[in-house]
């Protein structure tokens, strides 16, 4: 390779044009996910002080919301529900006309099948000690909590999702999702794995979001050691044998290192969280003036997707698909 005077690199940086026809990493509307929160029993939709911008939707705002985002190009949302109703097994997360149900239903037939319906399956939302399974006193049982996240999948499989994407950290949940929806008619349902879902301490907007925070505890001993790398690989793997179509890293922003060693691993459909606590530094930031939301918007987007992203879940998606129209 020659040197400098011969090898001048600023040459292609030169102008606008050459910087968009040499770029490395593109970020485009349809590469963005926004996630949703429908809430049981409110008469209009509620800010979520914490995350500027975003709302706990009821069933009319909601599709409003996502018929929003598709003019905007975005691929598709990402649903959590919130019921009026909390027991210790979280019997509302399977209820056939349970609030994601409804949430789904109604999705899907405003969408259509030209944008994606993604059903987050967990329990904390429903449970009313805000774990992600059943418990024994205070141990959250992994076995028993599997057969619920079966059930909870086939609910939402008849509710009209068109992938399931499982977030609760349970061993072997993939599988018993997969066989699940197997059994009952629906082997060509994806299944987006939380395969890489880290013990964060960016999740706590969300908390206020979707109301689901742990009444005692906390999630460390189900969700991974923010520590760990290597580890995030053995997960992902067992969750490709156990038939997940495609794997998360979560969250984004901390974890870029993950994300790349998992695609560059495995070379498999991969989707990044950039999640709440993460967008509300950035909103905070740039409601400050410290700095230009609409800038470091992309450019977090563009960090996500050049780590290895194929697809970012983000709370900027209204906004910056717009942008990138």
């Amino acid at each position: 390779m020659s040197s400098f005077p011969d090898m001048r690199m600023r040459r292609l940086r030169a102008t606008p044009g050459l910087r968009r026809a040499f770029a490395e990493t593109t970020v485009a509307p349809a590469d963005l996910v926004a996630p949703l929160f429908l809430k049981e029993g409110i008469a209009d939709r509620t800010p979520i002080s914490s995350m500027p911008g975003h709302f706990q939707h009821t069933l009319d705002s909601l599709v409003k919301e996502a018929r929003e985002l598709a003019e905007r190009g975005a691929a598709g949302v990402l649903l959590f529900g919130i019921p009026a109703h909390k027991d210790p097994r979280g019997s509302g997360s399977y209820d056939s006309d349970g609030i994601v149900q409804q949430g789904l239903k109604a999705l899907k037939d405003e969408l259509g099948n030209e944008h994606v319906v993604i059903a987050d399956l967990c329990l904390c939302e429903y449970t009313d000690h805000g774990h992600c399974g059943v418990l024994d006193g205070d141990d959250v049982l992994n076995d028993a909590t599997l057969e619920i996240y079966a059930r909870i999948a086939i609910s939402q499989a008849e509710a009209g999702a068109d992938m399931i994407a499982p977030s609760g950290m349970m061993d072997g949940q993939v599988a018993a999702i997969r066989a699940a929806l197997d059994s009952h008619g629906y082997e060509n349902l994806p299944i987006l794995a939380y395969a890489t879902k880290y013990a964060s301490s960016f999740y706590g907007p969300f908390r206020e979001a979707a109301e689901g925070a742990p009444r005692f505890g906390d999630r460390r001993a189900y969700q991974q050691d923010p520590a760990n790398a290597y580890e995030s690989l053995r997960e992902v793997a067992l969750d490709i044998e156990e038939g997940a179509d495609a794997v998360m890293v979560k969250p984004a922003l901390g974890y870029l290192d993950v994300l790349r060693r998992v695609k560059d691993t495995f070379g498999y459909p991969t989707v990044a969280y950039n999640v709440s606590g993460e967008y509300s530094m950035l909103m905070a930031a740039a409601a400050n003036g410290w700095i230009d939301e609409r800038a470091a918007t992309l450019e977090t987007l563009m960090s996500i997707k050049r780590a290895g992203a194929d697809v970012v879940v983000t709370y900027h998606s209204k906004k910056a698909a717009e942008w990138l129209a």
